[in-house]
């Protein structure tokens, strides 16, 4: 694969925490500046999916075949979606049985690395939004990517849920992927009426200095309404507070990976 393909886990064990809103929105900023990006739905219940307007009926190859079926390729997987430069590899509900049947695959924790290695060049970023757990899939994710983005809520045990999955991208990195780097956190659901968010960030500031992200996303009823329309927010409100935000985490997100 092209060294210039940057493959991205957006992860974070508890659900809830903007993982998927994330990963669509600031994909969706990525392609708006032509950068051409491909999204991985790799969470069961196809959240990301759905919220492109994918429906089930056109995700007859999804991820669990490009997981499980060998001669399923990417290519035969991906779907252009409405959004110019952004492709899909959508989520299928066979998805939730994953676990128990590559439980005894000596193999099963590089799955999707052996399929998305021998992709072509044709994408600046693959962005893979995980499921709200640190079983195979994510641990599939992680193997496969450079780098790893955690949205993490501005609410209380934020912190506490941090540690757990960090100790399990250290264990990652020592035994199956050296080259895995925390890229940064991104604070979400932040609400400025809420003494504990900014008791939150302070916190994340103190104990992970620069690599939380300046940019913060507030909690905005467009950024909750927009899957329901198949849309990223950025497509339903240009101008609403949440999309605002996005375009700005865009922004610092190619300042850094673009500047290593």
């Amino acid at each position: 694969m092209n060294k210039k393909t940057k493959i991205i886990s957006v992860v974070n064990q508890k659900g809830g925490v903007g993982k998927t809103t994330t990963a669509v929105n600031l994909s969706t900023a990525l392609a708006a500046i032509n950068k051409k990006v491909l999204l991985i739905d790799l969470d069961p219940q196809g959240n990301l999916s759905t919220g492109l307007g994918i429906k089930s009926e056109d995700r007859k190859i999804n991820v669990y075949d490009l997981i499980m079926i060998e001669k399923v390729s990417v290519e035969k997987a991906l779907i252009n979606t409405k959004i110019p430069f952004l492709d899909i590899v959508p989520s299928g509900i066979n998805l939730s049985g994953i676990e128990f049947e590559l439980s005894d695959d000596v193999n099963r924790n590089k799955k999707l690395y052996n399929k998305i290695s021998i992709i072509d060049s044709k994408y600046d970023f693959i962005i893979i939004d995980c499921p709200p757990s640190l079983g195979i899939l994510t641990i599939n994710s992680l193997v496969a990517s450079d780098l790893i983005l955690v949205p993490l809520q501005c609410e209380f045990y934020a912190l506490e849920g941090l540690a757990q999955l960090l100790k399990t991208v250290e264990a990652v990195k020592n035994n199956l992927n050296p080259l895995l780097k925390l890229e940064g956190i991104v604070l979400t659901m932040y609400d400025s009426r809420n003494r504990l968010s900014d008791d939150v960030i302070n916190d994340a500031r103190e104990h992970l200095g620069n690599k939380v992200f300046n940019t913060i996303i507030p909690r905005n009823v467009r950024l909750s309404e927009a899957p329901s329309h198949g849309l990223p927010a950025i497509l339903y409100d240009r101008k609403c507070m949440g999309s605002e935000a996005y375009i700005e985490l865009a922004r610092e997100f190619i300042n850094r990976v673009e500047s290593v």
